[in-house]
């Protein structure tokens, strides 16, 4: 059994460097936001959900640029899967990242899944795909928050995103869970 590696708020993230639709390499390492860059990992073309939430996001997207906060969705499907979502769905304005690894995946504390066929929108999953994620990276590579999930269901709304990040910023407020050892942290 592989570990899953668990991602602490005021920590380095890992390295993160994936192949984006319409060409190019898109590298974590290579951005400089603002405030936060925010990678948002998503199951896949299979995914129903999966469209709608990346296209309130690609709505969005300005919003989140006034708020000096730069956007990335990440799969691990391959290029032709990855090209029809961002096509169909009409993310035009998203940058859309493919080729995940598994073992990347796991490196983010990304959930897997093993494929029951076809979903509801008739699409057949890939053998193994991940489950969502959305990171807000600081430009110093450092992790500010995360939501990872085990289910396509109820994950962060972008208007909430969009609401939080405004107030965080005002108020400068910390990254919060960050505690590693609450048990020596108990002691001191």
């Amino acid at each position: 059994m592989t570990s899953h590696s668990i991602l602490y708020p005021r920590q380095p993230v890992p390295e993160l460097s994936v192949p984006t639709v319409g060409g190019g390499t898109w590298s974590l390492a290579e951005q400089s936001p603002e405030n936060f860059t925010m990678i948002v990992f998503y199951r896949g073309y299979h995914c129903p959900i999966c469209s709608r939430y990346l296209g309130d996001l690609n709505k969005k997207l300005g919003r989140f640029g006034d708020l000096g906060v730069e956007a990335i969705a990440i799969t691990n499907d391959g290029h032709e899967r990855a090209e029809k979502s961002k096509s169909e769905w009409e993310l035009d304005a998203l940058p859309v990242g493919y080729d995940l690894s598994l073992d990347k995946a796991r490196e983010w504390s990304l959930f897997i899944s093993t494929s029951k066929g076809k979903t509801s929108s008739g699409v057949e999953e890939t053998p193994m795909f991940i489950e969502p994620g959305l990171f807000l990276v600081r430009p110093d590579g450092t992790l500010y928050w995360s939501s990872i999930q085990t289910m396509p269901f109820a994950r962060p709304s972008f208007a909430e995103v969009l609401g939080a990040v405004q107030k965080v910023l005002e108020m400068d407020y910390p990254a919060r869970g960050e505690v590693i050892d609450y048990q020596a942290v108990a002691a001191e």
